[in-house]
């Protein structure tokens, strides 16, 4: 790995239910679950999940069909990359390393994932903060001219008949990196070295399938469980980048309080890889919501 965590970190691989997820853990204390968004690893915590393992039982974790996890392959339907699926695999992970009862934080599509993982295992999740994100639904339901331009790549991501696959396949490199130099706003430059590892992760053509399906996954099925699901009931926390798409388009906690119960947040100076970007404000963000009581 050209981007190394501290040596406190040790690297495990977890059967989560038949899907192997790799996964990075450290420090002591309270249990939190750390998800990356697209198109990265767990290494988009390289910043502040050295932090936060100060006070807390750190997992960085790489959500399948991402990093070194495992990428089983798409079938009709997409099934295998639901937010659903995702979720269920994370909780499994949790359970394996002893935590029944943890702190998740997601960026991106982990923040989606740690949404649906606190609708469905409630029980499980103590409290949520998630970054740069409204839920999935919200934005389909009053998709724009707006949204179609800012978030384009839902829909080239979501197209069938193999077309985004071939595509990114010719250059993953150019994607991977046009797309990240496209939504960073000031603060820490990217690591060259973190960048790397994205790219060699995702030129794996069984990634690119896998997230060509998460995003068919989100536009089909997990749809469908979203209108079927009530309010998060744990307390969420809702960071958002001031400069970039989700926090010049929404309302942003006006609109998560139509979808949870107890909401807090503010905007960060930056654009969408807050984590990269604003290290120091997202863990004194984190640090504050998952202090224990």
């Amino acid at each position: 790995m050209s981007v190394p965590l501290p040596d406190s970190f040790t690297y495990h691989d977890i059967d989560a239910g038949g899907v192997r997820i790799h996964c990075a853990v450290a420090g002591d204390g309270p249990p939190l679950l750390l998800l990356h968004g697209y198109p990265q690893t767990h290494l988009i915590w390289h910043h502040v999940g050295p932090a936060l393992s100060r006070d807390h039982t750190v997992v960085l974790a790489d959500l399948r069909g991402y990093g070194d996890s495992d990428k089983p392959a798409p079938t009709a339907g997409d099934a295998e990359y639901t937010k659903r699926a995702m979720a269920a695999d994370q909780v499994s992970l949790m359970r394996t390393l002893g935590f029944d009862r943890f702190g998740v934080v997601g960026h991106d599509r982990g923040g989606r994932v740690g949404h649906r993982m606190a609708l469905d295992a409630p029980e499980t999740v103590e409290r949520l903060a998630v970054l740069d994100i409204v839920p999935t639904r919200h934005s389909f339901e009053h998709a724009d001219a707006t949204f179609g331009l800012g978030y384009f790549h839902w829909f080239f991501l979501a197209a069938g008949n193999g077309i985004p696959e071939r595509l990114l396949a010719a250059e993953p490199e150019f994607w991977i990196r046009s797309r990240m130099n496209s939504r960073h706003r000031g603060g820490t430059a990217f690591d060259p070295a973190a960048v790397d590892e994205y790219v060699r992760c995702f030129a794996d053509p069984a990634a690119i399938a896998a997230s060509c399906s998460d995003y068919r996954a989100a536009a089909g099925p997990d749809l469908v469980h979203d209108r079927g699901s009530g309010p998060v009931t744990c307390p969420l926390l809702v960071l958002w980048g001031e400069h970039g798409f989700v926090g010049r388009t929404y309302d942003v906690l006006e609109v998560w309080r139509e979808y949870a119960a107890d909401v807090t947040g503010r905007a960060l100076p930056g654009d969408h890889y807050l984590p990269e970007e604003q290290p120091s404000l997202v863990t004194d963000a984190l640090r504050e919501f998952f202090r224990p009581a």
